[in-house]
């Protein structure tokens, strides 16, 4: 049998784990508090399932980055023991169930916003599914139930290393399907959110007479959720994608490496919690005004005075 060090638990270098240790407990600091007064905001002030439909979504964007923040004391503490994984199998695949859905979750309403800014903007004409409320509440379940399934596969097998850079021959049709559940939310959104960012471009310098406003702000939206997509989400997948290809090249001490670095780079992606909430401010000037005037009322006192 060839031994992967995919396969091993424990951590290949305690001080580079330390590290990304220190890395996941500062994005759950800042996080934790951020999300609960955005989550606060939608509830208590916005009223979120009656209010406009957009909001629907940026709110199921919140309840993923929450699911995340759930999980990453959960990650960090094992990382400051030397270990990739808790030795407890439930707790192990419990725990990357809910890093899959919530990467989905994350990639999903956040295409989801794009599209439906890109509709709004480009085909004012079209009737706009995301615009309807009730239509909005539907959509976001389906995403939800559509994850479910689809998030399954990390938990499907029993493998040495509660991790899914672990593969064995035995389970090949379930590894296969787990690695293309891990590669196609990030490379089909991401044409999507290209397509919608250069369409929405194109429409701007298009147009030379008329209100402008809407259609600065819809490429801004679009180009950051791009940026933030790019930044979270690409260079992880790209250090999965060289992973698995020298463990299928059986480069043991070139896979040592890669496991650190995938590591590392997914603790990167997590910080998705923490720049999803710029998108809602931008997504949203009521919703930018509302958190603002509730929890930094000083600076809407300091724009007050300027302007007089």
């Amino acid at each position: 049998m060839v031994y992967h060090a995919s396969d091993n638990c424990t951590a290949g270098s305690k001080n580079l784990y330390t590290f990304y240790f220190s890395v996941m407990i500062v994005e759950f600091i800042l996080a934790l508090p951020l999300n609960l007064t955005v989550i606060y905001l939608f509830i208590f002030k916005l009223k979120f399932w009656k209010n406009k439909s957009n909001n629907i979504f940026l709110f199921n964007l919140v309840l993923a980055d929450i699911l995340l923040l759930i999980c990453l004391p959960v990650r960090a503490y094992y990382f400051q023991r030397g270990e990739r994984r808790s030795n407890n199998d439930v707790l192990c695949n419990s725990v990357l169930f809910m890093l899959f859905l919530n990467r989905g979750a994350s990639i999903a309403f956040l295409t989801i916003i794009s599209i439906d800014r890109f509709l709004s903007v480009v085909h004012p004409g079209i009737k706009n599914p995301f615009k309807i409320r009730k239509r909005s509440v539907l959509i976001s379940v389906l995403v939800w139930v559509l994850l479910l399934p689809l998030t399954i596969p990390s938990m499907l097998s029993t493998f040495e290393c509660c991790d899914t850079s672990s593969n064995s021959t035995e389970n090949i049709p379930t590894e296969v399907f787990r690695e293309l559940v891990f590669f196609t939310p990030v490379l089909i959104p991401f044409i999507i959110l290209v397509y919608c960012a250069v369409r929405i471009t194109n429409r701007l310098k298009q147009k030379t007479v008329g209100d402008r406003t809407k259609l600065k702000r819809a490429v801004f939206l679009v180009i950051l959720v791009v940026l933030v997509f790019s930044f979270c989400f690409w260079p992880s997948a790209i250090s999965r994608l060289v992973l698995l290809v020298v463990r299928v090249q059986e480069l043991p001490r070139a896979e040592e490496i890669a496991v650190q670095v995938y590591d590392g780079l997914m603790c990167l992606s997590y910080l998705d919690c923490l720049l999803d909430p710029i998108v809602y401010c931008l997504s949203s000037t009521k919703f930018k005004n509302l958190y603002i005037s509730t929890y930094l009322p000083f600076l809407m006192k300091a724009q007050h005075a300027e302007h007089h």
